[in-house]
């Protein structure tokens, strides 16, 4: 990725809407279109041949799931960023998503602009929820709340915002290596597979704002 182009890969067993997504990355500025998949193993495989930002994922594809697809995409191509894409919202559907690494989960109804930022919030680590996913994940069951320290409060209010360890690191005046070792307890004890997820479980949890 340049400073000023970001790749866009999208992902839609469904022809009509991967033409109008492929319109509608083309027309916005920054994005372009990187290419195209019909199924989530293809979807892999474009990954590997497109080399893409960030990927639009259809959740529901015949023989792989949008959450399998980027669970996949998460563990070959971890500099990818996916954003998952839907025409309804189920609770269990959006936490499988976050979980397999998903930074977002849209409506296929999205405007515009907000689909455009949501792709570029996506290269910052930031989750973008359409409203109806974000009420879905409030209706989870509360989890205890875990015992933070309070530097770990900081580290995770500052994640929540995007900030990179490094960011983070200079914004409290200590070292990488200290961020690092405070973000790998964070994981454990959200019990999370990524900085993403630990995010979401942590805003859907009410412990950050």
């Amino acid at each position: 990725m340049t400073d000023s182009v970001i790749r866009v890969l999208v992902v839609d067993d469904h022809e009509v809407i991967r033409r109008g997504l492929a319109m509608f990355v083309n027309y916005q500025p920054g994005l372009v279109w990187a290419g195209e998949a019909a199924s989530g193993e293809d979807a892999v495989a474009a990954c590997q041949q497109f080399r893409p930002d960030v990927v639009l994922m259809d959740m529901v594809m015949p023989e792989m799931s949008g959450a399998e697809a980027t669970r996949l995409i998460m563990q070959h191509f971890p500099h990818i960023r996916v954003l998952g894409l839907s025409t309804f919202v189920q609770p269990q559907q959006v936490r499988e998503m976050l979980e397999a690494g998903a930074v977002g989960y849209l409506l296929k109804d999205t405007s515009s602009d907000d689909l455009a930022s949501a792709i570029r919030a996506c290269l910052k680590d930031q989750i973008t929820l359409s409203p109806a996913a974000g009420r879905a994940l409030v209706s989870a069951p509360p989890m205890p709340a875990p015992d933070f320290t309070q530097r770990e409060r900081e580290v995770l209010e500052l994640m929540s915002r995007g900030m990179s360890n490094s960011e983070i690191a200079q914004q409290l005046v200590v070292s990488r290596s200290t961020i690092k070792f405070h973000v790998s307890n964070l994981l454990n004890k959200l019990n999370a597979s990524s900085r993403v997820e630990a995010v979401s479980i942590a805003i859907q949890q009410g412990f950050v704002k």
